[in-house]
């Protein structure tokens, strides 16, 4: 598994701790220090800075998702799959550190695995759409 996949991967299970539990950024954080992964400065650096970012910009994020999934409100989403949209919100928008098609590859991979048989579609057609919508470098 690739490092940032990694760091993903924690990311999405921070932000879905931070959206079914009442559980503050700070103490997230402090947990997932001490997983394994964070050993690498690097791997903890990219999913710190994914995290915080996805924290501090969820309700732009979720205007970003909300305005782009049509029949759909936020809630009515599994929350893995909110958590894996916020997370390639984040980047596509705020990051922009990777390429798009890399950031909607990630997202898809990461529905597939960690929720349920339809996600993986879904996502991408959300994905997609903020690319086109954001005239976003490198969409699909």
């Amino acid at each position: 598994m690739s490092k940032r996949r990694l760091a993903r991967e924690n990311c999405l299970q921070s932000l879905y701790l931070a959206d079914i539990s009442t559980l503050e950024t700070p103490d997230i954080l402090a947990i997932f220090q001490l997983q394994e992964f964070a050993l690498e400065e690097s791997v903890f650096g990219f999913y710190k800075n994914l995290f915080t970012a996805a924290v501090s910009n969820r309700e732009k994020i979720d205007g970003i998702i909300t305005a782009t999934s049509r029949n759909w409100d936020l809630e009515r989403m599994s929350a893995t799959d909110r958590c894996v949209l916020r997370l390639a919100v984040c980047e596509m928008m705020f990051l922009e550190d990777a390429p798009v098609p890399v950031i909607i590859d990630e997202a898809i991979e990461l529905a597939k695995k960690y929720s349920t048989e339809n996600s993986g579609k879904f996502v991408n057609g959300v994905l997609d759409s903020v690319a086109k919508q954001h005239n976003l470098k490198n969409s699909t």
